[in-house]
């Protein structure tokens, strides 16, 4: 079992848990993940490592479906049932000099284990953040502490610079900066446009893609993604790959294959929910 030790709420939707798990948080690196279920009946999803220091790991995640909703109502003390890792390939930063890191939403929790390996062997990192609005913005303070420059955006514009996080970067790449690599994680339009936004500068640039993923070995094959025309399996081959080589097209039509699964779990959840306290 692995108990909670910190439960945090960073926003309205974006919980972040510290759990005990000495021997995976020995292994891990900036960009893998492990494979938890909440329950012992429960899916098993795959949540990125955001930290791990002191025998603890760092998962933040999003409520989403049932499985999320119910991960989110542990409290310190509780003990998730199953939790395997680290799964997955680190983020390559070795070698870099400087390097943009964009993160979108939740997404910023994967982005920002990147930028603080990056920091953490002297790279310059330029972090490039952005939300829907004031009230979804987390991890700002984190990644102000292991940034040379940070920019955050807010697509209605109260907070930071109005707009999404294409403008900086663009901005930045119209005014001659150079960059070892850009590294951008988030919702799959935001990371096509941050693609799209580099392809003609020839900066190499790396996505981390986070599709559905079952078992974390290849076998099930939910978490395919096509690159460079081949199929590739996020859990054992990524999750990152070169940005300008996935088909996004194809990767956001296959991400709202279980949406209204997902819906349905959620509200199910709720009704047991709100029936247990009608009980109490």
């Amino acid at each position: 079992m692995n108990r909670i030790i910190e439960r945090e709420q960073l926003n309205e939707s974006v919980v972040r848990i510290k759990v005990e798990a000495p021997r995976i948080a020995a292994k891990a690196k900036a960009g893998q993940f492990v494979i938890l279920r909440a329950n012992g009946r429960g899916e098993r999803i795959p949540l990125t490592i955001a930290g791990a220091s002191d025998g603890a790991i760092e998962l933040i995640f999003q409520v989403v479906g049932g499985t999320t909703m119910r991960l989110s109502g542990l409290r310190v003390g509780e003990e998730i049932p199953d939790l395997v890792g680290p799964l997955g390939n680190p983020t390559p930063v070795e070698g870099l000099k400087r390097v943009a890191v964009v993160g979108g939403g939740v997404g910023c929790a994967i982005a920002l284990p990147v930028a603080r390996a990056l920091a953490g062997q002297g790279a310059e990192v330029i972090s490039i953040i952005g939300f829907r609005n004031r009230s979804l913005v987390i991890l700002e303070e984190e990644f102000r502490a292991v940034s040379d420059k940070l920019y955050v955006t807010t697509d209605d514009g109260s907070h930071g610079e109005h707009g999404n996080v294409c403008l900086p970067l663009e901005r930045l790449l119209a005014a001659g900066e150079k960059f070892d690599a850009v590294f951008t994680v988030g919702p799959l339009v935001m990371m096509k446009f941050v693609a799209a936004a580099t392809r003609p500068y020839g900066v190499h640039t790396i996505a981390s893609m986070n599709p559905i993923m079952i078992d974390g070995t290849g076998m099930c094959g939910c978490c395919r993604v096509t690159v460079d025309g081949e199929m590739r399996f996020a859990c054992v081959d990524g999750p990152d790959f070169d940005a300008h080589s996935i088909d996004f097209d194809e990767a956001i039509l296959r991400a709202g294959t279980y949406k209204e699964f997902e819906n349905e779990a959620r509200e199910r959840h709720c009704n047991l929910y709100r029936k247990r306290e009608r009980d109490d």
